[in-house]
């Protein structure tokens, strides 16, 4: 007997925003084509957001990363671009009815502090800062995980410090080894994308009308539908590039759609491919407050 999926509501939830080198961000694609799709300032940066996905699904209240947060001290957050001082995921949490307090499950696709930042609470400069969402389970792949805490020199400076202690403290961390967590039940499903970084856990959601993929770092944003397009951070372009061919073939024929964690413009898009045969996001959001599914 075929299982039917829950209805479940999606929201959109920005957090702290960037600004960084896109050269870096488009890899080895030319500027002469990127500066197409984004806008780019005098220091080469172009505007990036970090965007969590929250999923409410019966009595669960599901968050999908938390963005990079404030944690960061002045210096470094005009090291890596960050836009805003204060914690602007909790302002967006607020603001869809929401509280750090209320979230059941947060979902990590990996350790990197673009996307677990927003774990943390705002710098300080007389304080530590301290571990938020006192009542959620934190699940995260078992690779990433180990990458988090024993990362490489190439990626070395993308991990908080403390951070992985914090969580294992809180006796609520799960580390998931296969495609599915029995916290979240069988409408979730990961697949498992070595091409950014080892272990990153991309995560379909079937739901009533197709499914929804937190596309995390594998596709970024629209522009990067395009299979051609990674990032000069990624570890294995070519991987990574075969990676997002499998998911967005698959998501075409199951008439899908991704979440973009990084794009300003575009938080949910409905997976198509031109007549060239070129992927892109169709239909897209902005912004999804109780978008039922």
């Amino acid at each position: 007997m075929s299982h039917t999926p829950s209805s479940k509501s999606f929201y959109s939830i920005n957090g702290n925003s960037q600004k960084l080198d896109g050269g870096a961000m488009f890899g080895n694609a030319p500027k002469a084509l990127w500066q197409r799709w984004t806008d780019v300032d005098e220091l080469n940066r172009i505007p990036l957001v970090c965007r969590a996905m929250l999923v409410q699904d019966g009595d669960k209240t599901i968050l999908f990363e938390t963005g990079i947060g404030a944690f960061f001290e002045p210096k470094y957050r005009d090291r890596y671009g960050v836009q805003e001082s204060h914690h602007v995921l909790l302002d967006s949490l607020k603001e869809a009815g929401f509280s750090h307090e209320d979230i059941d499950i947060v979902v990590l696709s990996h350790m990197h502090f673009d996307h677990a930042g927003g774990l943390l609470t705002q710098w300080s400069e007389d304080k530590d800062p301290e571990l938020l969402f006192p009542n959620a389970e934190f699940v995260i792949g078992q690779e990433a995980w180990n990458r988090s805490v024993n990362p490489h020199p190439r990626d070395r400076a993308s991990f908080i410090p403390g951070l992985t202690d914090m969580l294992e403290a809180t006796g609520r961390l799960h580390l998931v080894e296969g495609e599915t967590s029995d916290l979240l039940g069988e409408d979730y499903q990961f697949h498992v994308s070595n091409g950014h970084t080892p272990g990153m856990l991309i995560t379909e959601v079937a739901t009533q009308s197709g499914p929804v993929v937190f596309a995390a770092d594998l596709i970024p944003g629209a522009p990067w539908m395009h299979l051609p397009i990674t990032m000069g951070y990624d570890r294995f372009p070519e991987n990574l590039i075969d990676e997002k061919r499998r998911l967005l073939n698959d998501l075409l024929e199951k008439e899908g759609k991704v979440f973009f964690t990084h794009d300003p413009e575009v938080a949910l898009g409905q997976v198509a491919k031109n007549e060239k045969g070129k992927f892109f996001a169709d239909l897209p959001l902005k912004k999804i407050i109780n978008f039922t599914l």
